[in-house]
């Protein structure tokens, strides 16, 4: 039976179902429709402006690697608001950090839409710059977003840039400090597993970042979103199944992970694509020093990885009673 939303439900709320519905659109639906704009433009009579863009995309094709192109306004247009109250979102600092050093924050779990990076990193509701003084952060997404045509500008008002080896690379080696490139450790794949009360995080095998932070000197932030996961619910897809099989597939050919999850809708609360108010409270820990070595070996690669793995769980350990979770809920490492 479908349970629908009131109609005396107060304008606040409304206006923040109406940004979280923006941002679905814009993580599901904007990129197509800013190459369709672009395609049936060069098939206009307005021609010549597709053909200017596209020499500006030639000439700014590296932008998403150097650092990208954020936009402080954008960043703090008041439909993030809206969008933090809906959870509500909440940024938590455990220690102030040092402006003139750069920073690695592997965040945790990916979720399926990475609500709560997008929302602490890519805008300025929650207040980042305020705990943060003096630091940027860089939220890295998958290179691709970037080739698609007046997609991959607005993308990068936010502060979003390409998760790729050079663009991480060239954040955390900035002289001058005060970059902080955000990474979703556990990647696609993890959101294939995301739904209520999941703890398993991939990354026994993720040691990339490990590297990078070694070989520039930068330091590794673990970051831990209690209610990341509680967003969606998902069709069941265990290991093996035909379902799992299928996307697992489809990831290898496209990179990206498309997980069949379901929620609410915008005026009844029994199915659609619009996440459950669930609160998000996102967690940065004490930074890992780390002794720059131009050519890591790989036991020092296992070290880090092992010493950051620790320093995660502990701050899991430390905070998971004050957001409802039981002693007896660990997280587990695969």
């Amino acid at each position: 039976m479908i349970e629908f939303a009131p109609l005396n439900v107060p304008l606040r709320r409304r206006l923040q179902t109406a940004a979280v519905v923006q941002w679905i659109f814009s993580f599901l639906a904007l990129a197509q429709c800013c190459l369709a704009a672009f395609v049936l433009l060069a098939l206009s009579d307005w021609w010549m402006v597709a053909l200017l863009y596209a020499g500006w995309l030639w000439l700014d094709w590296d932008t998403p690697t150097n650092g990208g192109r954020r936009s402080q306004w954008m960043r703090r247009w008041s439909v993030w608001e809206h969008f933090r109250d809906y959870f509500p979102l909440t940024l938590l600092k455990t220690v102030d950090l040092d402006p003139k050093k750069n920073y690695i924050f592997g965040f945790h779990p990916h979720g399926v839409l990475v609500a709560g990076a997008f929302g602490n990193f890519c805008t300025e509701a929650t207040g980042f710059s305020h705990l943060f003084p003096g630091l940027k952060p860089h939220l890295l997404m998958l290179p691709f977003w970037f080739r698609v045509p007046f997609f991959r500008e607005y993308i990068m008002c936010g502060g979003l840039v390409s998760s790729s080896k050079s663009s991480l690379s060239y954040l955390v080696s900035r002289p001058e400090g005060g970059n902080v490139a955000v990474v979703a450790v556990g990647g696609a794949s993890e959101a294939l597993d995301a739904r209520p009360g999941a703890l398993t995080l991939q990354v026994q095998n993720r040691k990339g970042f490990i590297k990078l932070a070694l070989k520039h000197g930068a330091q590794l932030v673990p970051v831990f979103s209690f209610g990341e996961n509680e967003l969606f619910d998902q069709i069941e897809n265990p290991t093996g199944s035909p379902l799992r099989r299928l996307q697992n597939r489809l990831q290898s050919i496209m990179g990206i992970a498309m997980p069949l999850f379901h929620a609410r809708g915008v005026f009844q609360y029994s199915f659609g694509l619009i996440p459950y108010r669930k609160p998000i409270r996102t967690i940065v820990g004490k930074p890992i020093p780390v002794v720059q070595t131009q050519s890591p070996s790989s036991e020092d690669i296992e070290s880090l990885h092992k010493v950051y793995l620790q320093n995660l769980a502990e701050l899991f350990e430390q905070h998971k009673r004050s957001y409802g979770l039981a002693d007896d809920q660990h997280l587990a490492f695969i």
